[in-house]
């Protein structure tokens, strides 16, 4: 299990800040519903990056097989890594199920983020989770077919943060979003959604195999 990796990899925010963080991101429009991730029946999104270890990763890859995608960034205080440990102890809870998907964490901070930055940062968390960056041009491609809202803000200090949407997008092997997870769901609440995912995926590959289903 992977308890206590978010204060590991990052500095908790506190309360308040967290607190003021989410009301911008509200007045924004960050926490979207999940209506708003794609358009509805919309197919194939554009994925062209780079993986954590600097090898071109393309959407191509995932064909066939359901996944999960998160937008955030290594310096994200709290929400990025609560979530990624959230769903490395969900990947635990499912076994060897979890080697049927495909976990995608895509930087919205390519300035900072390069591969090497991804590679030590995800080591904390389950290792089949693919971190993905890219140019801007690259991330604001696939920002814009989740419709990821992202904002970059200057501190004081001269740093920045990224306010961003806080989805994982939960995607069938026709590369449709079904569905959606929050950093507040639970890891029960995540396997349950992750188990339906799989089987959802499982009764599309044996309809496929029949040659009526694929005519209607």
């Amino acid at each position: 299990m992977y308890a206590g990796t978010a204060q590991s990899v990052g500095r908790r925010v506190s309360r308040a800040e967290l607190g003021a963080c989410l009301l911008l991101a509200a007045w924004l429009g960050v926490l979207c519903t999940p209506g708003l991730a794609q358009s509805d029946g919309k197919v194939e999104p554009s994925l062209e990056l780079i993986d954590q270890s600097g090898r071109p990763f393309s959407g191509a890859a995932l064909a066939g097989r359901p996944y999960a995608i998160f937008f955030g960034y290594t310096h994200c205080p709290d929400v990025c890594p609560t979530t990624l440990m959230t769903l490395s102890n969900t990947l635990q809870r499912l076994g060897v199920d979890a080697d049927r998907l495909r976990i995608l964490f895509v930087s919205l901070d390519p300035e900072h983020d390069t591969p090497e930055q991804l590679r030590q940062y995800l080591a904390a968390f389950d290792s089949r989770i693919i971190g993905l960056t890219g140019t801007e041009a690259q991330i604001a491609s696939a920002a814009k077919d989740w419709k990821v809202f992202h904002n970059k803000i200057p501190e004081e200090d001269g740093s920045y943060t990224i306010v961003h949407s806080a989805y994982v997008y939960l995607m069938d092997p026709a590369n449709r979003l079904v569905g959606t997870m929050g950093f507040q769901d639970s890891e029960e609440e995540q396997a349950a959604k992750l188990r339906s995912l799989l089987e959802g995926s499982g009764r599309q590959e044996g309809a496929g195999s029949q040659p009526a289903a694929r005519e209607r």
